[in-house]
């Protein structure tokens, strides 16, 4: 069951991160995405208010018909309200249009976008803290189950009729009863961040303000392959930087998160072999990825590794 879930997770990350949704993206005659050659980043056509980026506005205006809400049904970023726009899913109802909202709000309030991303992730990290304790108690608790887990998983090893394998799974339940061991805990905080993580990355594409912003005079909406390739020498060390710290605080995450899990036999390794793969795809797709969800990425992840540090010592306490 964990290797299912965790498979398709990963599909869900690639997809998200990769833009195949090709159909919420502007396109040429010849069904090319355009970019914004200032950011390098694919022009949206289902944006939450209006740009005021000049090539930005001619691109919408040259491809008018292709847009979800003509320029003069769309507020301006500043007035963007939940109500502003007609109902179009649940998805952008319940996730994308409030997030929006609160980038927007508190972006104005800070008087400034990558600020605000940051301090959204670090109040949600922190909201989610009861949910991690909960996770990592699971984990421990599992820890102390292993041996006699370890001992069913022998003691059917090579066994596979079914009886035998509702045996073990009886077994295996009275275990995870006598530990106070609830699996499905264990996968809760994945299972929030990950819609929150793909909730953010659409949010912030569909905000132009974003794009149009800056954080430490580097523009919000460009990406690290492209600052890399054509930004002076002080800016390529900021996006350098950014690139490290991704892969640094998502290694450290997963780390953390794999030493507080205890795997069965097989289980185990498949798990381990799962999350190198996500640190590696991250690491890879991280280069593509606007400033602004880096910073969101960056923060999350290195706040978790925080809690995780803090919370291991008092659940060991």
């Amino acid at each position: 069951m964990r290797k299912k879930i965790a498979i398709l997770l990963v599909g869900i990350l690639l997809i998200s991160c990769t833009g195949c949704g090709s159909s919420n993206y502007i396109t040429d005659k010849d069904k090319q995405m355009i970019k914004q050659e200032s950011t390098n980043q694919a022009v949206r056509n289902d944006i939450l208010c209006k740009p005021t980026d000049k090539e930005l506005l001619k691109i919408y205006g040259e491809n008018e018909k292709q847009m979800r809400y003509k320029l003069d049904q769309l507020p301006d970023c500043q007035d963007f309200k939940l109500n502003s726009t007609k109902y179009h899913s649940l998805w952008e109802s319940i996730f994308v249009k409030p997030l929006a909202w609160l980038i927007l709000k508190v972006g104005y309030l800070v008087k400034n976008f990558g600020v605000s991303v940051m301090l959204i992730g670090a109040a949600i990290r922190l909201i989610m803290l009861p949910l991690s304790k909960k996770s990592l108690m699971t984990s421990e608790n599992m820890k102390k189950a292993q041996p006699e887990l370890n001992k069913i998983e022998k003691k059917y090893k090579d066994k596979t009729d079914n009886e035998s394998m509702m045996a073990k799974s009886q077994e295996m339940m009275m275990i995870y009863k006598k530990y106070n061991i609830n699996p499905i805990s264990g996968c809760l905080v994945s299972f929030i961040q990950l819609p929150l993580f793909f909730a953010f990355l659409e949010a912030i594409n569909r905000i132009p303000a974003i794009f149009e912003g800056k954080f430490l005079g580097i523009s919000l909406g460009s990406n690290a392959l492209m600052g890399i390739a054509s930004a002076a020498w002080s800016a390529k060390i900021f996006y350098i930087v950014i690139i490290l710290l991704i892969m640094l605080t998502t290694y450290l995450s997963f780390k953390g998160n794999m030493a507080s899990t205890a795997g069965v036999g097989e289980a185990q390794k498949q798990m381990q072999l799962m999350s190198k793969f996500m640190i590696i795809m991250i690491s890879i797709v991280s280069i593509t990825l606007p400033v602004a969800i880096a910073l969101y990425w960056i923060v999350t992840n290195g706040i978790m590794v925080i809690q995780n540090f803090i919370l291991k010592k008092e659940v060991k306490r």
